[in-house]
């Protein structure tokens, strides 16, 4: 297809108009005049901007499940409370249902990859296989009593994950080894995983530094901050996602940086349970790659990414009283290019010949976009969800004008609804 005489995100992470040209699954040309080669259809039209796709670098998409469950809660009482005794009532089928239908959100928000972070991960990759989409699966090990971890239900299925998905689709989907958090598991566990993960050459998805009493807590149990911890039990030896880092310190910062760790900025959540506001433009000033996520629809309540890219834009800049912080191309940049870098995805994440067509549309000809006098800034502060036009996964149209091309929403969301309800009303009797 060739998307002509239409602004779209340049390398540099400015606006240009030009034309975009797919071949197959790959962007064959970028420029500012026609090409002269036949692309097949054509999608005209100076009220559009063609993006990268946007990377979701952390996100707990069966979590739809639990959309306003546990309201009001701070992070403890709300995982202790409500989310751990809901989610030790699912099923495999349960699962599927709700990362489908959190698929078909992130992908209406111009979503085309995501890092997961959750069990029954066999059926969180069924659903990316089906709808289309790319994704990065762990299995969140929890154990605070010791033991083995080869003996552990956790580890086994995190090898399962490895044996039966690992670059399967194409590499649409990615396995990578998972410690939900310092304060939810034994340290003989985390060395484990951490060398399982180097073995396999894969990355390592984390919790990290969400809360001030996660935080605190760490230092009176370990004599050191969640990140000097992991970093002495070699976890930042493999290529790892760091979600939250809301309360690090300066020295955790310079953790970060020397071992080349991903931090996963989650604005929403991290508002809605109280929990803070991360330093992402210290992160960003050390040469911290860092991306953007949403959490999961129980903490956030939504997996629009635009939502994301809007407050974090707008946040920092209220916080340090700096209008100057985290101009538009930047937070563009955070939300594809620096998402695919933390999935270890290299060919994606920018427009650019040679790289993946991995494209979200955005409609710039609605009211809250006109007058458009600065594209970029439309895009981060006006636009929202539903101004996305279409997504585009390896050059197949996934998403469009409203309607998913590989599977049933409606279907999907009566599942869903209906295995929610069911454990609710287990739960409340």
């Amino acid at each position: 297809m060739l998307f002509k005489d239409v602004y779209y995100l340049g390398e540099d992470f400015e606006a240009r108009r030009g034309d975009v040209a797919v071949r197959g699954d790959t962007i064959e040309y970028v420029g500012p005049a026609a090409p002269a080669e036949d692309f097949g259809e054509i999608i005209s039209g100076g009220s559009r901007l063609v993006l990268p796709g946007f990377v979701n670098a952390h996100c707990h998409a069966p979590m739809t499940l639990l959309r306003g469950w546990g309201e009001g809660l701070p992070l403890d009482r709300w995982l202790t409370e409500r989310v751990f005794p809901f989610e030790g009532r699912l099923t495999a089928e349960d699962v599927y249902w709700g990362s489908l239908l959190g698929i078909a959100e992130m992908l209406a928000s111009g979503v085309t990859s995501f890092s997961d972070m959750y069990s029954f991960c066999g059926s969180v990759c069924e659903a990316a296989r089906l709808s289309g989409i790319k994704a990065n699966v762990s299995r969140g090990l929890l154990s605070q009593d010791g033991g083995a971890l080869r003996e552990s239900k956790a580890f086994y299925e995190t090898e399962e994950l490895f044996n039966t998905w690992d670059g399967a689709c194409g590499g649409r989907i990615k396995a990578e080894a998972s410690i939900h958090a310092e304060y939810t598991s034994h340290e003989s566990f985390v060395r484990e995983l951490a060398e399982y993960a180097k073995a396999c050459g894969a990355g390592i998805h984390i919790h990290l530094s969400e809360t001030r009493r996660e935080h605190g807590e760490c230092i009176a149990r370990r004599g050191a901050t969640p990140a000097e911890y992991f970093e002495r039990c070699g976890v930042f030896e493999a290529r790892a996602t760091a979600a939250h880092c809301v309360h690090i310190t300066d020295a955790d910062i310079e953790i970060l940086a020397r071992n080349g760790v991903f931090p996963a900025h989650c604005p929403t959540s991290n508002l809605k349970l109280g929990s803070g506001v991360a330093p992402v433009p210290k992160m960003l000033s050390a040469g911290i790659n860092t991306a953007l996520g949403t959490d999961g629809a129980s903490s956030n309540n939504n997996l629009n990414m635009l939502e994301e890219i809007h407050l974090s834009a707008l946040i920092h800049r209220g916080a340090a009283e700096d209008s100057s912080l985290t101009p538009p191309g930047e937070v563009l940049k955070m939300a594809s290019l620096n998402g695919a870098r933390a999935q270890g995805r290299g060919d994606t994440g920018v427009i650019k010949p040679g790289f993946k067509a991995d494209l979200a549309v955005l409609k710039l000809d609605s009211p809250r976009l006109t007058p458009l006098h600065d594209v970029l800034s439309g895009a981060v502060f006006a636009a929202q969800g539903s101004d996305i036009e279409m997504t585009i996964v390896d050059g197949k149209i996934l998403y469009a004008g409203g309607e998913f091309t590989s599977f049933d929403i409606r279907e999907a969301a009566k599942k869903a609804a209906a295995a929610a309800g069911r454990i609710a009303n287990e739960l409340l009797g």
